[in-house]
């Protein structure tokens, strides 16, 4: 079971980039996903979270308005758009499968994890 991010890099401050998450190994078309970020000597911070059915999205406040999920359940892939990009927004992104059908803000709730990808962004 693996899941693969991809779609980070270099942007300037106002810029977008679209993360990709592909999975592979089995189907999680009855999990939640979400996306986490993480800078050095911070924990891992909670972006994003969609549902099985793409009903239910939830975002963090710093990123609302800003980045949208979404997943394709044929494709077993999940993305994130992230537009007007900040600074702050610099760290590496994961994407990770839950447990439950929903997802949650706590890490600890996701089983499986993706590698990560870099996102920088300069002002």
């Amino acid at each position: 079971v693996q899941l693969q991010a991809s779609g980070g890099g270099l942007v300037q401050a106002g810029g977008s980039l679209r993360l990709s998450c592909a999975a592979s190994g089995r189907t999680f078309s009855n999990n939640g996903m979400g996306w986490f970020r993480q800078v050095p000597g911070k924990e891992r911070e909670f972006v994003s979270r969609i549902n099985w059915s793409s009903v239910n999205t939830v975002y963090a406040d710093s990123v609302k308005g800003r980045f949208t999920i979404s997943r394709d359940n044929v494709k077993n892939m999940v993305y994130l758009q992230m537009n007007s990009l900040k600074p702050e927004d610099t760290g590496v992104y994961y994407c990770a499968a839950a447990l439950s059908p929903y997802g949650s803000r706590w890490h600890p709730d996701y089983r499986y994890w993706g590698q990560g990808t870099q996102v920088t962004v300069s002002s």
